[in-house]
């Protein structure tokens, strides 16, 4: 069992940029990088192309005064330029800072003074207008550099069309000026509970989660290299899981990345470039399966076979993943992949997927478990951004758990049932919050990570719920929301819950509509024009049925104080980045509560 101390010991000497010139060296010209231009036409870069224009960059902001221990911040899309802003900002030593794209300017403001930043730069016109309008409150950025702007763009704010243009920098000497100890980047914590805090990242925590990361991958699934793997980057730079599993494997493993700017294409970047690694929230594969099962429906009894397969196919794909399968399983399994699963799978673009991820919320096991079954490789994976991103993920996936710890870390549970972990992966605290750092880290090195979980005799752990969102009803039944949720999305024309019930005399949920199946049904059903408008679904009798109905079956595994007895049903879509989501989804639940107080207060009348 590979220990911390070992992985301390591979790592020793190097740094973010050492490693990416090690890459350089073994993959130069292998295409890592790839995007669309404004024609919608392919561009790719190799890592020796890379290499060059984060040289250019180097240059570029040495000159702007970027050394060691500034901070520069970006906001910047999924987009190639990033990547070379971000390794430029690493090779001077300095710490490269991501704001979500959503941010308003007052949002913009708190991160850049929290964090004492020296250099902004942005994507485009629109993204600058949120900085000059809190030009005056933010005194320590000393300039601001743009990469699409125009001639309308003040003059004082430099051009990247300008920078590309420096002398590149002798990379190997810049190479030798950060250390293990000194900060990769901050990551914000979303902020549904309080201010937004910076959770300050070392380059030794980043390349010691590589470590381990990319251990359990090469022994999980026998891929020895993933150099030249596709990798499609689309959620936010400003979010550490898109940061460690597409930005810092690119760097380190040299796989091919695949940039999406807008989380709305997800579907068809799929089902264009057939990745090989995957990784999602939970939303993502929620619209992955709903989409499959809408177009399906159109034809009832094609739908119903693949239901039928997919009874057919879970137990023997679960004894498939155990290892305890037969001959006779796997010949079955191939049969119904034949006729029904590989289309599907090819359909979706996740035909040569090798790793499927899930993470950041909970997912539903019966997805989970769908996805299996037609033969693609999901599984959960559970984190923080205060451990840089991972703690366990297994690809022999067991519903309902996130896998069993990763090489080094250590997990265990307190005796409040709260997941303690430890490892080389722990975050170097709060930037500028003592107080807050030490609630978080105690004296022993164990990060308590607000979530409370439980360990098989697998060393699989499952997580019930964070603590401070557990529900406490009227009668003192403590309740995971969470797993009603889960549950709950899965109730025929549902894409999205939320369970209610604090201090109340029993649990409810809003539950909003999904724009896909209701879309398909309401064309099933022969409804069209505004009849067929999500707000008119909302209140149709017949979807109101099938919703409770639902309800129904999908409650029955809980006790009578735990089931959700009422629900709301919504109409609009909650968005990610909202005041009702986070960008990564995960329910903004005071947002939620106040948008909806009305429709919350209904499902208790009497």
């Amino acid at each position: 069992m590979t220990t911390s101390h070992e992985i301390d010991q591979r790592i020793a000497g190097q740094n973010i940029p050492s490693r990416f010139l090690a890459n350089v060296e073994l993959h130069r010209d292998l295409e890592v990088l790839q995007w669309k231009d404004s024609a919608g036409s392919w561009k790719t870069w190799t890592l020796l192309e890379l290499a060059d224009v984060t040289a250019r960059l180097t240059t570029a902001l040495a000159d702007l005064g970027v050394g060691p221990g500034d901070v520069v911040v970006l906001m910047i899309r999924n987009r190639v330029e990033f990547h070379a802003l971000d390794l430029a900002v690493l090779f001077l030593g300095a710490t490269p800072v991501s704001i979500y794209n959503s941010s308003a300017p007052e949002q913009v403001e708190y991160v850049i003074n929290d964090c004492q930043a020296k250099v902004a730069i942005v994507e485009d016109e629109g993204f600058l207008k949120r900085f000059t309008a809190v030009r005056d409150q933010i005194p320590t950025i000393e300039h601001i550099a743009v990469i699409e702007g125009g001639e309308s763009v003040d003059a004082e704010v430099v051009q990247y069309a300008d920078m590309i243009r420096a002398k590149p920098a002798d990379l190997a000497t810049q190479a030798t000026v950060a250390n293990l100890d000194d900060l990769a980047t901050i990551i914000y914590t979303s902020g549904t509970t309080g201010p937004p805090k910076g959770v300050m990242l070392s380059h030794s925590n980043v390349i010691w989660t590589i470590e381990s990361v990319g251990q359990s991958m090469r022994s999980e699934t026998g891929i020895d290299d993933f150099a030249g793997k596709r990798y499609l980057s689309f959620l936010p730079m400003a979010h550490i899981m898109e940061r460690l599993l597409g930005h810092y494997f690119m760097i380190d493993f040299a796989m091919n990345l695949t940039c999406c700017p807008r989380p709305s294409d997800i579907a068809g970047y799929v089902s264009e470039i057939h990745p090989e690694v995957l990784i999602g929230v939970p939303r993502v594969w929620e619209k992955l399966y709903a989409g499959v099962n809408a177009a399906l429906s159109s034809d009832p009894e094609r739908h119903q076979a693949f239901n039928e397969a997919i009874e057919t196919a879970l137990p023997i794909s679960e004894r498939m993943t155990r290892g305890t399968a037969t001959q006779d399983d796997v010949d079955t399994w191939n049969f119904l992949d034949q006729v029904a699963f590989n289309t599907v799978r090819e359909r979706l673009g996740l035909d040569q997927a090798d790793i499927c991820l899930s993470g950041a919320a909970p997912l539903s096991a019966d997805i989970l478990t769908w996805f299996r079954a037609i033969g693609i490789p999901l599984a959960e994976g559970y984190g923080m951004s205060e451990t840089t991103a991972v703690l366990t993920w297994s690809a022999s996936a067991k519903p309902g758990f996130v896998g069993a710890a990763l090489p080094g870390v250590e997990i265990k549970i307190a005796a409040d049932g709260e997941v303690l972990a430890r490892g080389g992966n722990i975050f170097a605290g709060y930037i500028g919050r003592p107080d807050k750092t030490s609630e978080a880290l105690d004296a022993d090195g164990w990060v308590h990570t607000g979530d409370i979980g439980l360990i098989d005799d697998e060393g699989f752990v499952k997580i019930v719920d964070r603590k401070k969102e557990l529900i406490i009803t009227a009668g003192g039944k403590n309740i995971s929301p969470a797993n009603l949720e889960a549950e709950l999305k899965m109730i025929p024309l549902v894409g999205q819950a939320c369970a209610v019930g604090e201090k109340r005399p029993f649990v409810a949920a809003l539950v909003v509509l999904d724009p896909d199946s209701s879309a398909a049904w309401a064309r099933q059903n022969g409804l069209t024009g505004d009849a067929a408008e999500l707000e008119a679904l909302a209140k149709n009798a017949e979807v109101i049925a099938i919703v409770e109905a639902g309800l129904t079956k999908v409650m029955a595994g809980f006790n009578n104080a735990e089931a959700v007895k009422k629900v709301k049903i919504l109409p609009d879509e909650w968005h990610a980045d909202s005041d009702l989501l986070t960008p990564t989804s995960k329910l903004k639940r005071r947002g939620i509560m106040t948008r909806f107080a009305d429709e919350i207060e209904e499902l208790y009348a009497k």
